[in-house]
């Protein structure tokens, strides 16, 4: 970089900045930079012959206040002509401002992108490097367009100087990664590949990090990779830190770059050939050696730069999963940092067993270190740190030791923390079953588990129990023994009450031949209950008490008499009022044979997948934890499935679990078989016709997200920002099941219409998504103008051999770039009355759906993207807001005003201002058609009318 003279100083800068500092108010500060801007302005306005020193420093002023936090409106083009100045200090300032204040849809991108084309051609280094600096910087799709097809040819041409290359391979990640349908290496891909021998190691550097994020899209592209990287950290590993003087870091040589090379690796699978496997083998025992020797520096450096070599090496043997001694090795050093000082390498280390224990090579090793991790459940003071201990212990169980991970668990879960509870006793249940030799510890775990934690044993882990009971002849007297003793402790969780009366109501009779365990004595156990229990439990009461009407007649009477008092077929709850009706009346007209026939036992279960493992998924994706595949992999990559745990969204999370809790059919209607249950041993679906879902659509017009689409196989949410015509929606594909969606693919198609209107860019989506595993693609979307259809996102994906198509309508609307205006109740009203065209307003009357809730409609409002304004309208009953509708071309003004009525009916007026008439009927006609409040058009006439 050139150096900056004493001339550059720019004193008139420094006075300024020392003024702000000096003042002693907000009001003087704000003062003092008033009389700057005007004095600014003037400057520009006034001097033509402004010279190049003079605008670098009024330009300089005006990026110093801006980053005060006050907005600029000027000085755009000062700025721009300064790219066109051939001193380097008035350049740097000019590629600064742009990068920092002009917008990516600023009128003058034309003119920037031609001094940045010049600058490019120029041949000069540095002002080479400040353009390129500049696009990475402002990184716009506009960008990319321009210089996607520059910048490989900068990178790959032999007089480029080496800082030149390294900014120009950063430039292209950058662009790369926010528009990577515009980025192409193409016929330069085996030259880019080959910077990975430059003799810069900065160019290297850059370089590695470039192919990394390409080789991870196209990696067939970029296999000859393999071989340099391997060369390139060989070289590395085995060098003396003093031959890479420039380069290393508290005595740890090029650390970046070998994590980066390392990463590399690790987008491809072991190297075939047998040399150059051998030398990564090589590489990766010298980097575990070094981490054995004695440390060269006590600095803190020193050890982080160490570390991260490691862990990543590790990383890598861990995904190679093919050389038993090394995943050995890896174990053992991981298992030194669990007792270090540093709470960091404890989590690390800990984060790193769990995938080493689902390698068939190294899980004997990691569970030699199972009493270590005990004792870190036990004595960690960082949550955290607790939270991956727990998942360790779920990671090694297996037959040998599951009785004793369990019990610890338990004894855990009393005093852990309250977030994550709820996944532990998830991870407490799937282990009871999965390793059960005898079923009734299973019974005995589970009650415990309720017994313990009850408020987070969710509907899934009761359900699963009761599945298994009725499944298991041999378990099933034991399991109602056991529950009967539980339910006479004083204070029962709810949760054990419902399973109580499930299995008694089921299998009571196998206990009732004991006097202390009588039909009368259940009956009255299970009724001393009820009124502490909420209106489910109390329905499956209600139904056990009917089955013990067929179980044991001579309690007949007795529950007669509970179904008939008033309190039963007087319930206040139709469900229960319902239940008791229809039981007393069926106990009294039926005859023993057709009781027998109505209420016999439940018959067993099909074989399915725990429901319960997909609980657990979602709560991976919750806590955002590591993958957890309880997998034992062979070399071949075959496996042996067991339980898994994989990643899911916040958005699913917050689905209601009624959906994958409708094993026994107790809250719920039959659903024509839409369980996430899958049977595992069903022959595969026939294929699934394209149907246009608009099931959720609709909830979408006053949030932003949630769950859009959902069937047995797929479930889909969004989470969408928006700001002015700009908006981002990340779509999050979750797999229901435990198999592979194999060529998965999305598209997002519009109508001809549409595509005038608004531009959806979608992002790549990984084409598998492992069983149980979630992907995210993102969408960009620009508002051209205005617009009422909405785009369809088509999804395609194989599942069991089958094709699936799926097409949802998108959650687009044009209320999504409101901007929302705060305004004055004089200036609100008289801009209202200034839009009394039939064009510029729109009236509806409608009778609301919902009870008139104060807060509900206001957060109905505020979700629809305008401001409320309090204390506005003169009736304070009515609900006034105003907002700014953002498209590229223009802008559009929208006044609302909502009046209840004594009737639950609304008068809503919606008003554009006056450079964007007939827009406000676009917005109040998207709400009325999108269903929110059921609006209806009474011939575009202005005037009331009742419904």
């Amino acid at each position: 970089m050139p150096a900056v003279s004493k001339g550059d100083g720019m004193r008139g800068l420094a006075v300024f900045i020392s003024d702000i500092r000096n003042c002693k108010s907000k009001e003087a500060e704000i003062k003092r930079i008033n009389k700057e801007l005007a004095n600014i302005r003037s400057k520009f306005k006034g001097d033509k012959a402004l010279d190049g020193y003079s605008k670098k420093k009024y330009v300089c002023k005006l990026l110093f206040i801006f980053l005060l936090g006050h907005d600029i409106d000027f000085g755009h083009m000062e700025a721009v002509n300064l790219l066109s100045s051939n001193k380097y200090t008035e350049k740097q300032i000019g590629y600064l401002f742009i990068s920092v204040l002009v917008n990516s849809n600023s009128d003058l991108i034309r003119l920037i992108n031609n001094a940045i084309k010049n600058d490019l051609g120029s041949r000069n280094p540095t002002f080479m490097n400040l353009a390129l600096h500049c696009i990475a910087n402002v990184g716009s799709r506009e960008m990319a367009e321009a210089f996607a097809s520059e910048i490989p040819k900068i990178l790959v041409a032999g007089d480029t100087m080496d800082s030149v290359k390294q900014s120009a391979a950063l430039c292209l990640l950058r662009l790369y990664r926010t528009s990577p349908d515009l980025v192409s290496v193409g016929e330069w891909t085996s030259r880019v590949v080959h910077l990975l021998n430059d003799q810069h190691l900065g160019v290297v550097t850059a370089a590695t990090s470039l192919i990394t994020a390409l080789a991870q899209k196209n990696p067939d592209d970029f296999k000859t990779s393999v071989a340099l990287a391997v060369a390139r950290l060989s070289r590395i590993v085995t060098s003396a830190s003093i031959d890479l003087q420039d380069y290393t870091y508290y005595f740890v040589a090029a650390p970046w770059l070998s994590v980066k090379l390392l990463r590399l690796l690790q987008c491809y699978p072991p190297p075939e050939d047998a040399a150059l496997r051998s030398r990564l083998t090589e590489c990766l025992e010298t980097i575990l050696n070094k981490a054995q020797e004695p440390p060269k520096s006590k600095k803190v450096q020193h050890s982080n730069a160490k570390n991260a070599v490691l862990f990543e090496a590790i990383a890598l043997i861990i995904h190679h999963d093919s050389e038993p001694t090394l995943l050995v090795r890896a174990c053992n050093q991981l298992g030194q940092f669990l007792q270090h000082r540093e709470t960091n390498l404890r989590y690390l280390a800990l984060e790193s067993m769990c995938t080493l224990a689902s390698s068939e090579f190294s899980h004997e090793a990691v569970k030699t270190h199972i009493e270590t991790v005990i004792n870190a459940l036990k004595t960690e003071r960082d949550v955290s740190v607790r939270q991956r201990a727990v998942d360790l212990l779920y990671a090694m169980c297996d037959r040998s030791n599951a009785k004793q991970i369990v019990a610890e668990m338990l004894t855990y879960l009393e005093t852990a923390d309250y977030s994550i509870r709820e996944e532990i006793v998830l991870k407490v249940a799937i282990l009871a079953e999965k390793y059960a030799v005898d079923y009734t510890w299973y019974v005995d775990t589970i009650l415990n588990l309720i017994r313990i934690a009850g408020d987070y044993v969710s509907e899934e882990v009761w359900y699963r129990v009761i599945q298994i009971v009725i499944n298991r002849d041999d378990v099933q007297g034991y399991a109602a023994k056991t529950v009967f003793e539980a339910l006479q402790a004083p204070a029962c969780h709810e949760n054990l009450v419902k399973v109580g009366g499930y299995i008694l109501g089921e299998f009571g009779n196998l206990i009732a031949g004991d006097s202390r365990s009588s039909p009368l004595v259940q009956f009255d156990l299970l009724h001393s209950k009820f009124h502490l229990c909420s209106v489910p439990t109390r329905a499956l009461l209600l139904s056990a008490y009917i089955k013990f009407i067929n179980l044991f007649p001579e309690v007949k009477t007795t529950i007669q008499e509970v179904l008939r008092s008033d309190s039963q077929l007087r319930n206040a709850d139709v469900e229960l009022q319902q239940r008791a009706v229809e039981y007393l009346r069926l106990s009294c007209v039926a005859t023993t044979d057709v009781l027998a026939t109505v209420l016999e036992e439940m018959p067993p279960f099909p074989e399915r997948e725990s429901s319960i493992l997909a609980k657990l998924k979602k709560k991976k994706g919750s806590g955002k934890l590591p993958d957890m595949d309880d997998t034992r992999r062979n070399v071949n990559g075959s496996t042996e499935n067991s339980g898994d745990a994989a990643n899911s969204t916040d958005t699913t999370n917050k689905v209601s679990s009624q959906s994958f809790t409708d094993v026994l059919n107790l809250n719920s209607t039959p659903s024509g078989g839409a369980s996430l249950l899958v049977d595992v041993f069903s022959d595969a679906a026939s294929p699934v016709p394209v149907d246009m879902s608009e099931e959720h659509f609709c909830r979408f017009v006053c949030k932003n997200n949630g769950v859009v689409y959902e069937n047995p196989l797929l479930q889909i949410g969004l989470k969408s920002e928006y700001r002015q015509n700009l908006g981002r929606m990340y779509v999050f594909y979750g797999n229901k099941t435990s198999t592979q969606f194999l060529s998965f693919s999305s598209s997002v198609t519009s109508s001809d219409v549409l595509k005038t209107q608004l531009n959806v860019h979608p992002k790549a989506v990984d084409p598998v998504i492992e069983g149980g595993a979630q992907v995210q693609q993102i969408l960009n979307i620009e508002c051209l103008s205005e617009f009422s259809d909405a785009p369809v996102l088509s999804i395609h994906f194989r599942y069991g051999g089958t094709l699936q198509n799926i097409a949802i309508k998108l959650p687009v609307m044009l209320n999504k770039f409101f901007q929302p205006t705060e305004m004055t109740s004089q200036d609100f009203f008289q801009r209202w009355k200034q839009l009394g065209a039939p064009q510029q307003e729109v009236q509806k009357i409608f009778k609301a759906k919902h009870p008139m809730d104060t807060e509900t409609t206001k957060a109905k409002i505020l979700g629809f993207g305008v401001a409320l304004l309090d204390g506005v309208d003169p009736n304070p009953a009515n609900f006034v807001g105003a907002g700014v509708i953002h498209t590229k071309g223009f802008q559009v003004g929208c006044l609302l005003r909502l009046e209840p009525n004594t009737q639950a009916q609304m008068d809503v007026g919606c008003s554009g201002w006056p450079e964007g008439c007939g827009q406000g009927d676009s917005v109040l006609g998207l709400c009325r058609d999108l269903g929110r409040w059921h609006c209806r058009r009474d011939g575009g006439l202005n005037r009331r009318q009742e419904e």
